[in-house]
């Protein structure tokens, strides 16, 4: 009898063991603690040891850090009626572990979730071409209406940004074609502006020429000699009018 005695004390002071051993919980810098006691909220505890009594108390871990997921991609279409892919990343993090905890049944599907819907109803708010330019914008307006819903989950968007839009190729195609079309017309304008200066140029140099006969003379030899620096080309040697005139007043003297 008194080996069974024995036998019940030490199983009993094992089994005391074990619960003691499982009731000192650790949490880490990084996390907090939500406690239930008989399945109501008690308490939110800090990093360090904790003894949380069995049966009676249970406790959720919450994770402080700053989560970053990435919102899946969605087919949306824009307000000018374009079909784009679109995908994003969102930096959130819980700030009262509590709500995160009481309030949501998945703090971080539902994150997900949320950023996905708001993501098309945003996009789709907004033309192309605001699209392709203006993705701050836009990132700003996600983050501004998901921070709305989720502070009341105990979660604080720190930033949403806007990660890629993808257009369908013969969208793409036709982007580039209008952009090569537009290049080639300021090409144009430059070359046509370029003339224009160059014409007033050549007007006035032609003035100024003509109002000093030796000018022209000055400017044909000139051009003579640039042209007879290379031993390859033929001089054609143009003959002033005024040396022609000059010639033939001396023939009728003659």
């Amino acid at each position: 009898m008194e080996g069974v005695l024995i036998a019940c004390g030490i199983i009993f002071g094992v089994i005391i063991l074990f619960m003691l051993v499982g009731a000192v919980k650790q949490i880490n810098q990084y996390q907090a603690g939500i406690v239930f006691t008989q399945g109501r909220y008690s308490r939110t505890l800090g990093p360090g040891w904790h003894i949380i009594v069995p049966i009676f108390q249970h406790m959720r871990i919450v994770d402080l850090r700053i989560m970053t997921v990435e919102v899946e991609g969605q087919d949306t279409m824009t307000k000018d009626n374009v079909s784009v892919h679109i995908n994003a990343v969102i930096y959130y993090k819980v700030v009262d572990p509590a709500k995160a905890v009481i309030e949501i049944q998945d703090v971080d599907w539902a994150v997900n979730q949320l950023a996905q819907t708001t993501m098309r109803n945003v996009v789709g708010s907004f033309i192309l071409d605001d699209v392709l330019s203006k993705r701050q914008d836009i990132s700003d307006k996600i983050e501004t209406i998901v921070e709305h819903t989720t502070a009341q989950w105990g979660v604080h968007i720190q930033m949403v940004d806007l990660k890629d839009v993808q257009l369908p190729e013969g969208l793409k195609r036709t982007m580039a074609k209008v952009a090569e079309a537009d290049r080639e017309r300021r090409a144009n304008i430059l070359m046509s502006e370029g003339e224009v200066v160059a014409a007033g140029n050549l007007a006035k140099a032609a003035d100024t020429m003509s109002g000093h006969p030796g000018a022209l003379h000055i400017r044909t030899l000139n051009s003579i000699n640039d042209i007879s620096s290379d031993a390859s080309n033929t001089v054609v040697f143009m003959v002033p009018m005024e040396a022609l005139k000059a010639l033939e007043g001396f023939a009728k003297k003659s």
